[in-house]
């Protein structure tokens, strides 16, 4: 990028930071020294949490200097695909929530690790206002707690994909915590809710009717994995554009997971 590109808002490179910096996932302390050397951006607190430091030196660059071009290329340079051979997961993780932040610039980072430009990337101040809009007709429809903390500004920077995809993950991770299981998908529900040896029940499985019950419980929770999880990670974000009332539909059976899933704790 050749054009002298325009500093960053303060709460996306914040965003930007976080993930650069997350501990389990984003870089190591000697990494983003590596990165900042090559980039020519100052390492000016490098005994901070990994995350300030990121964050420090990026501010201190663009405050200098009024431009966010060093700061683009230590993500192509930290994001360069071949760092993460035999590690694809974690680069899809950091592409995922690096994109969050990006789409607020108008940029996105691809599968190679380069930028595309983007059309009509939503301001913070438009994503903010979505989040509350969708929060407040979720509250409407009396929707479990579990949903809401899916509902942010950086999660509804593009349209609704994020918001259902996280919460749908959520499913799968409440249901490990109930039963210690590691597995996931269609084997963690066949485990948790098998009829021979439930790990998780929805009612005392006495008859037919209520081992059919059960048995439609599960099923309903492998669809969700199934069309709202599995298919759109894997799908591109424009044929899985997901409107508000498609989100509200989703999140609402969702809710209706996470209730049944609770009741029976």
């Amino acid at each position: 990028m050749s054009e002298r590109l325009p500093p960053i808002d303060g709460s996306v490179l914040e965003g930007i930071s976080k993930t650069l910096g997350d501990t389990n996932n984003g870089l190591t302390g000697p990494e983003i020294g590596k990165f900042l050397l090559e980039v020519n951006i100052l390492d000016i607190d490098s005994s901070n949490t990994k995350w300030k430091r990121l964050y420090n030196a990026f501010v201190d660059f663009q405050n200098k200097n009024q431009i966010s071009n060093n700061i683009l290329k230590f993500i192509n340079k930290s994001m360069n695909p071949a760092r993460f051979v035999g590690k694809h997961e974690q680069f899809e993780f950091l592409r995922a929530e690096l994109n969050k932040r990006l789409a607020f610039i108008g940029l996105e980072l691809s599968e190679r690790g380069k930028f595309i430009k983007t059309v009509g990337a939503t301001t913070i101040a438009e994503a903010q206002q979505r989040a509350n809009r969708l929060k407040g007709k979720l509250e409407l429809r009396n929707t479990h707690p579990t949903i809401y903390q899916y509902c942010s500004a950086e999660l509804l920077a593009e349209n609704y994909f994020h918001t259902v995809f996280e919460a749908t993950k959520s499913i799968a991770e409440t249901i490990r915590q109930r039963t210690g299981l590691t597995e996931d998908g269609s084997e963690l529900i066949d485990k948790a809710f098998s009829i021979r040896n439930p790990l998780i029940k929805i009612n005392d499985l006495s008859t037919e009717t209520k081992e059919s019950e059960h048995k439609g419980f599960a099923n309903l929770i492998k669809g969700v994995f199934g069309m709202f999880r599995n298919t759109t990670a894997h799908s591109p974000r424009i044929v899985w554009e997901i409107n508000e009332s498609d989100a509200l539909d989703i999140l609402s059976t969702i809710s209706l997971i996470h209730r049944r899933l609770n009741i029976n704790e």
